[in-house]
């Protein structure tokens, strides 16, 4: 009868450590080529750019973060230097509560990190490579536009000018389709609120009203909800 009840303490004991596990994003990661410096774990509060932790890192590039997701949500890591001085580029992920592996390096701090871990940002990784195609294909219009003399060859400016805004189009309703079809992460809301905020209210309506419940109730769900009722209220007012 002892054994059994000691089995048993042993085995609650495993599984409240498990849960608790379960209850924070556990970030672990490298940073290759970096011997002295500090991390900076951070995200938005109220528009405004907060650390919520940080990690000195001297001889060894590894860095660990402990840190509870009240709700899935976009944090950033930057890194200050030896000297004090700020690296321009950062590293955006999307956080929750799971393990969370973060690889990069010094020199390519931002655009090198592959992030494994998270579900919503491999969700969102997949829609920057979409966003991608966009950002290319305007960047070959605005070179074809330097080509021209817009003196000489109105009409071809013109053309120019109706491409960039199809293409603006185009991207907008890529966007709005790509939340939709992913309406059962918080990459949705996050994504009309960061990427196509200004578009027409009626398809920030659609979305919204597509989310699963537990999206809804979300950080970046609440805040589309939210942001809904006062375009609502300014459009009224106009």
């Amino acid at each position: 009868m002892r054994k059994f009840l000691s089995l048993s303490i042993l085995f609650l004991i495993l599984i409240g450590c498990t849960a608790k596990d379960t209850e924070v994003m556990n970030l672990k990661g490298t940073v290759k080529g970096l011997k002295k410096g500090v991390i900076l774990l951070q995200k938005f509060e109220d528009t405004v750019l907060v650390s919520v932790d940080s990690m000195l890192v001297d001889g060894n590039s590894n860095f660990s973060f402990s840190e509870k997701i009240e709700s899935p949500e976009v944090y950033y890591l930057y890194v200050r230097l030896k000297d004090g001085t700020l690296r321009d580029d950062r590293i955006t992920f999307f956080a929750e509560n799971s393990d969370i592996n973060i690889k990069t390096n010094l020199k390519n701090f931002g655009s090198a990190a592959v992030v494994t871990g998270s579900e919503n940002d491999k969700t969102l990784k997949e829609f920057l490579r979409l966003k991608e195609r966009y950002v290319i294909k305007n960047l070959s219009l605005i070179e074809d536009r330097l080509k021209i003399n817009p003196r000489k060859d109105d009409s071809a400016a013109i053309k120019i000018d109706q491409k960039q805004s199809k293409l603006i189009s185009s991207k907008y309703f890529a966007t709005i389709n790509f939340a939709l079809n992913n309406n059962d992460t918080e990459v949705a809301p996050y994504l009309m609120l960061s990427e196509v905020y200004d578009s027409n209210i009626k398809y920030l309506d659609t979305v919204y009203n597509k989310l699963t419940p537990k999206i809804k109730d979300s950080k970046y769900g609440k805040e589309l909800e939210s942001y809904i009722v006062d375009r609502k209220k300014l459009d009224t007012n106009l």
